[in-house]
């Protein structure tokens, strides 16, 4: 197995919008096509990371809309699930006015998987006698099931070792950080067209970002007052920012993700590449530097978990982000990435995901500017060390402590945001 491709494929993809409510969209569009009529009726349960990623993020081309219900009536109006999780490009208006019907009917349910861990959205539509139904599970775009009024069109194998190419998880896993800098340094011309790509979705999405009075107008404009400077730093993370704004105000126009994340995909390759761009790095080092990245966010992924308590900005994307910065000078140097991995997590743990939203932005900027004080000092050979709290011995060591913290130590963290959001959202309540 090419571990590299498989993290490429199974991770790092276009997203038009934030991947949880268009995970939603894309299951409701399988289930529509399968149903093969107009939706009169749809019946949506996601799981909890699902929900809180889905409340407060505006839908792309849905008219400003917010949450997973917009994204999954759309999704059923669009009926075409060949664009995957692109779909809603191809929104029209009267699709829009006949989504928003839908929702306002008795014949719209939206709930929770109580008790799931991991991504999880099953959506049922219906239209007189008959019903579709479409279970995602494990990855946005990975259909564990399609139905036909009662009948399986479709189940993905239930052996571990061939679910959607997932079982490259089971070998990243068991990896050090020297194997992946070296999976980094084995790219080749498909990959690296792939990672330019990336970058140029994610900078396109920057300078639409730059047009909003978002955190990134706000971040010029303390340097047009005299409050920062206009350096390195304030370009590469008013640069995230920008993209970070744009795609949670529902901008149209897609981010190449990492592992799932279009809010991870762009701290992950346009921290790099503005730190290279900038420090004239060839642009063979940068584009390894960001497949670095996307390696080292998809294997903390491996133990945090997909949709995590903790905030994927900050900690896998913030940590993939400092490794990188570090590679471009010096590629070798595996223990001076070590380095910047521990700062960061020793900076940033245990800061919380309270889902998808404009705010988000603000966390990418704390996140850049980790990942470069990280990356910048650890070429200096400052790093926190074992002695700092959760830190490890070894930078694996630091990201199974960083899965623990998760995993069993911050359990109670997303139901209580759950419960926050849904009181939030109750009727009467601003």
């Amino acid at each position: 197995m090419n571990l590299l491709k498989a993290v490429l494929a199974a991770e790092v993809y276009p997203a038009l919008g934030c991947t949880e409510p268009i995970a939603c969209a894309y299951a409701a569009a399988v289930a529509a096509e399968q149903l093969g009529r107009p939706v009169e009726r749809l019946a949506i349960r996601v799981d909890p990371g699902t929900y809180k990623n889905g409340a407060s993020v505006v839908v792309p081309n849905s008219g400003g809309a917010r949450g997973n219900r917009i994204a999954a009536a759309l999704g059923a109006q669009v009926a075409r699930s060949a664009d995957r999780l692109e779909l809603l490009a191809n929104v029209t208006p009267g699709m829009r006015s006949k989504a928003q019907t839908l929702i306002d009917s008795y014949a719209f349910e939206y709930g929770v998987l109580e008790g799931q861990h991991g991504l999880r959205i099953e959506v049922a539509v219906g239209a007189g006698p008959s019903e579709a139904r479409c279970v995602l599970s494990e990855g946005h775009a990975h259909i564990e099931r399609i139905e036909k009024d009662g009948q399986t069109v479709f189940r993905a194998p239930s052996d571990a070792n061939h679910r959607s190419g997932l079982s490259y998880r089971h070998e990243l896993r068991h990896l050090d950080l020297a194997a992946l800098v070296e999976l980094a340094g084995a790219i080749d011309d498909e990959d690296r067209e792939y990672l330019r790509r990336g970058i140029r979705m994610n900078l396109a999405l920057s300078e639409r970002g730059l047009r909003l009075k978002g955190s990134a107008y706000q971040l010029a404009a303390m340097v047009r007052h005299g409050l920062l400077l206009e350096d390195l730093f304030h370009r590469a993370k008013r640069t995230v920012a920008a993209a970070v704004d744009a795609r949670m105000n529902g901008e149209p126009l897609p981010a190449m993700t990492s592992g799932g994340s279009g809010n991870q995909g762009i701290i992950a390759s346009l921290t790099p590449y503005r730190v290279g761009n900038e420090r004239q790095v060839d642009e063979e080092r940068i584009l390894r530097s960001i497949a670095l990245a996307h390696l080292i966010n998809a294997y903390v992924k491996c133990f945090v978990g997909e949709l995590a308590v903790i905030c994927g900005c900050a900690m896998s994307a913030g940590i993939a982000a400092a490794a990188a910065i570090v590679y471009q000078r010096e590629p070798g140097d595996v223990r001076r990435m070590g380095l910047a991995i521990n700062t960061v997590v020793g900076d940033l743990g245990g800061m919380i995901c309270d889902g998808a939203k404009p705010g988000c932005a603000m966390k990418a900027v704390t996140s850049v500017d980790a990942a470069l004080r990280a990356g910048f000092m650890a070429l200096e050979g400052f790093g926190l060390g074992s002695n700092d709290g959760v830190v490890g011995r070894t930078p694996e060591d630091t990201v199974r402590n960083l899965g623990r913290i998760t995993l069993e130590g911050m359990l109670a963290v997303d139901p209580t945001v759950l419960d926050i959001l849904k009181h939030k959202a109750a009727p009467g309540r601003s």
